[in-house]
């Protein structure tokens, strides 16, 4: 029987259904059920990609101003929440290293789907394009991930209500993560960025709809 989900937890996903263009299918929980062990060890190693992300934009964009259209622009704002932003994915990468050492699950790296990087390749090469664009795939990827918990939390619930719980906990960081990158995105430019985010979040539909050869975190449809 699935969990009901607090009205905290739907209050803090709303914005994020909206967002997205589609929901997680029926096909992909139905697989994660019995891949819990693989899907938190992707889940710890996307944790530990995502505070490098960050890290990866701070030296990247440290020292210099932020590529924006309008003169005299810096990138206070852009450093100061990727800093946050990094901190809070290591805390969550540490959560999930103490959940598989409880479980008796080994840490290992294992073979990244191919969502980030599918999303990634249509990422413009010259600025501010090149940032725009990967701030809104930052927006999307902690928005993907924001549903995917609220799911696994309610399927999770009454089978194993502690991993549930703990999916539920990340909720406000994660949808606070999407909210910041596309905040960051939409300050950069004098046009609304709904054109790139809307190209973006069809690629993004594809992908969690389409059969995938693997189960991951944020795989499309196993088969």
């Amino acid at each position: 029987m699935a969990r009901i989900p607090s009205e905290r937890a739907s209050s803090l996903i709303a914005p994020v259904i909206d967002f997205l263009k589609c929901r997680t299918p029926d096909a992909w929980l139905a697989a994660a059920e019995e891949a819990i062990p693989l899907l938190l060890l992707d889940h710890a190693s996307l944790e530990l990609r995502a505070a490098q992300q960050a890290q990866k934009l701070i030296r990247r964009y440290a020292g210099a101003p932020a590529p924006s259209v309008s003169a005299g622009s810096t990138n206070l704002k852009l450093l100061n929440k990727m800093s946050r932003l990094a901190r809070e994915e290591l805390r969550h990468f540490e959560q999930v290293l103490v959940i598989l050492d409880q479980r008796g699950i080994a840490y290992r790296p294992i073979s990244a789907s191919r969502y980030a990087g599918a999303l990634h390749a249509h990422i413009r090469r010259r600025e501010p394009g090149r940032l725009v664009d990967t701030l809104i795939v930052g927006a999307i990827i902690e928005a993907r991930s924001c549903e995917r918990f609220f799911c696994l939390a309610a399927m999770l619930g009454s089978r194993d209500p502690e991993l549930a719980q703990f999916y539920e906990s990340l909720l406000k960081a994660e949808a606070r993560h999407f909210k910041d990158y596309l905040g960051l995105g939409a300050a950069l430019v004098k046009a609304s960025i709904e054109e790139r985010a809307e190209l973006f979040l069809e690629r993004e539909r594809e992908l969690i709809l389409g059969p995938d050869g693997e189960i991951r975190f944020h795989s499309g449809i196993p088969g």
